[in-house]
C-alpha cells in the first residue's frame, strides 16, 4: 500500500500487507489516529472499521473500497477525496466535509450525517438508504440513481443537485431547499415534502404518489408526466408551474390555501372538507 510523502512519516502499512489482519489495522488505526488522519494517502482497500477519531483529516486521499463500516469520525475532511465503494455503514460523519469528493457506488446506509457538507460530490449509485442527514448540505451533488429510501434530510439543502431516477420512497425533506434539483422519474412515493422548496425543480416523471407537498414552493417547476395520486397540495404554491394537466389534479388533493395556475381546480384532502 502507497503512502505519499505527504503523509505522517511514521504511517507503516506492512501489518495490512503481510501480518496478520488484526494486527495490522491496530496499527493502521492507532497510527492514523496519532497523525489526525492522513491527507492525501494511498489507502485503497484498507481495513479500517470502527476507526474512532474526530476532526480526522483524509483531503485528497484514495478511500476507495475502504472499510470504514461502524467508524467514528465527526467532522472529519473528506474533500476531494476518492470514497468509490467505500463502506461506511452505521458510521458517524456528523458535519464531516465531503465537499467534491468522488463518492460512487460508496454505501451510507444508516449513517449519522447531520449538518455534513457534499457540495458537488459525485455519488451516482451511492446508498443513503436510512441515512439521517438533516441540515446537510447536498447541492450541485450528482445523486442519479442513488438509494435514499427512509433516509430524513429535513432542513437539507439540495439545490441544483441531480437526483435524476433516485429512489426516495418515504424521504423526509420536510423544509429542504431543492430549488432547480432535477429530479426526473424519482420515486418519491410518500415522501415528506412539505414545507420545501422545489422551485423551479424539474419532476418530469416523478413519482410522488401519496406524498406530502403541504405548504411546498414549487414555483416554475416542471411537472411533466408527474404522477400525483392522492398527493397532499395543501397550501402549496403551483401558480406558474409548466406541465401540469388538470387530470394530475383530479388524482391529488388540496385545501383552500393551494395556490393554482388560472382555471385549474383540485379537489379538497379529507382533512380539509367544511
Amino acid at each position: 500500500m502507497r503512502i505519499r510523502p505527504a503523509c505522517h512519516a511514521a504511517l507503516i502499512f506492512a501489518g495490512i500487507l503481510g501480518a496478520s489482519a488484526s494486527a495490522g489495522f491496530a496499527q493502521t488505526a492507532a497510527e492514523i489516529a496519532q497523525a489526525g488522519g492522513c491527507p492525501g494517502c494511498d489507502l485503497e482497500y484498507a481495513d479500517l472499521r470502527g476507526l474512532a477519531l474526530e476532526a480526522a483529516n483524509f483531503t485528497e486521499s484514495d478511500l476507495s473500497d475502504v472499510d470504514l463500516k461502524n467508524s467514528f469520525l465527526p467532522g472529519a475532511r473528506f474533500l476531494e477525496a476518492d470514497l468509490r465503494r467505500a463502506e461506511m455503514e452505521h458510521s458517524d460523519i456528523t458535519a464531516a466535509d465531503f465537499t467534491s469528493a468522488r463518492m460512487a457506488g460508496a454505501d451510507l446506509e444508516k449513517a449519522q450525517a447531520s449538518g455534513a457538507v457534499f457540495a458537488r460530490a459525485r455519488m451516482r449509485g451511492v446508498d443513503l438508504e436510512n441515512l439521517i442527514a438533516d441540515r446537510a448540505d447536498f447541492s450541485s451533488a450528482d445523486l442519479r440513481d442513488a438509494k435514499l429510501r427512509r433516509a430524513v434530510l429535513t432542513e437539507a439543502t439540495l439545490a441544483e443537485a441531480d437526483l435524476r431516477g433516485a429512489d426516495m420512497e418515504r424521504i423526509d425533506l420536510s423544509r429542504a431547499d431543492l430549488r432547480a434539483a432535477r429530479l426526473n422519474r424519482a420515486d418519491l412515493d410518500r415522501a415528506n415534502l412539505a414545507a420545501a422548496d422545489l422551485a423551479e425543480a424539474s419532476l418530469e416523471g416523478a413519482r410522488l404518489t401519496s406524498a406530502d407537498l403541504t405548504g411546498a414552493e414549487l414555483n416554475f417547476a416542471d411537472l411533466s408526466g408527474t404522477r400525483l395520486r392522492r398527493t397532499n397540495l395543501s397550501g402549496a404554491d403551483l401558480r406558474n408551474v409548466s406541465g401540469l394537466t388538470q387530470r394530475q389534479l383530479d388524482l391529488a388533493c388540496g385545501d383552500a390555501e393551494t395556490q393554482l395556475p388560472r382555471g385549474f381546480t383540485l379537489p379538497l384532502c379529507r382533512t380539509a372538507q367544511p
